[in-house]
């Protein structure tokens, strides 16, 4: 489903789509509202979401699709990379975002991305927006924080890894673990952190003070 209040970029989405083998798009919204509304419906996989829209905006909208089991990936486009809203759609449940100058075949590749389960994040952008709004207003969630505690270290390690952008692969790499280990880990971090990708548990990493503001490598598609 695409939601975006212009019709023309709605439009110029379809024709991307429209040749594109495995995808189709099941429907069209103009705002958040009418999102929520016809999801029930129309049953998406994939929700390309807008954040800026009247009646109900991307960031309430993602907030009230991905409250349930069934609930489709979002995927937030927007026009804003220093957008605070961008974050608060990644905590309300978005598994990832890219800006609206995304060539057409990185934006086909996106929503394979997201609707393969996997989380999906612009590379330096999301690293300035966290850096630039978590830390500066960090969330008072204490049941989070116990969450937290309860890491092991070697998880704690994963976590860290992973919120600064390093694939599975990488992450095997840097501690000497086998891959597949390394995907039990992030499986088990998403498990007992209650989140639902790859993409949260950035956010979470940086709201938690375990990754801190500085140079790291370029946060990219997660293999979760």
């Amino acid at each position: 489903m695409l939601v975006d209040d212009q019709q023309l970029v709605r439009t110029g989405f379809r024709m991307i789509l429209a040749v594109e083998e495995g995808i189709e798009v099941v429907g069209e919204a103009a705002n958040g509202q009418e999102a929520v509304d016809s999801v029930a419906r129309l049953r998406p996989d994939v929700v390309v979401m807008d954040i800026r829209m009247p009646v109900m905006d991307g960031v309430e909208a993602t907030r009230r699709l991905t409250g349930s089991d069934s609930a489709p990936r979002v995927l937030v486009l927007t026009t804003f990379d220093t957008d605070e809203h961008v974050v608060e759609a990644l905590r309300a449940g978005a598994s990832g975002f890219l800006l609206k100058d995304v060539t057409p075949p990185d934006f086909v590749t996106a929503i394979r991305v997201v609707a393969s389960g996997e989380a999906l994040i612009a590379p330096s952008v999301t690293r300035r927006l966290l850096e630039r709004f978590v830390q500066a207003s960090p969330s008072a969630d204490a049941r989070r924080d116990q969450l937290v505690s309860q890491l092991t270290e070697r998880e704690r390690e994963v976590l860290q890894l992973v919120a600064q952008g390093l694939s599975n692969r990488e992450v095997a790499e840097r501690l000497v673990l086998a891959e597949p280990t390394v995907k039990t880990h992030v499986s088990h971090l998403l498990l007992k952190l209650d989140l639902r990708d790859r993409a949260q548990l950035v956010v979470l990493a940086y709201e938690s003070g375990m990754v801190r503001p500085g140079i790291h490598p370029n946060l990219e598609s997660g293999d979760a």
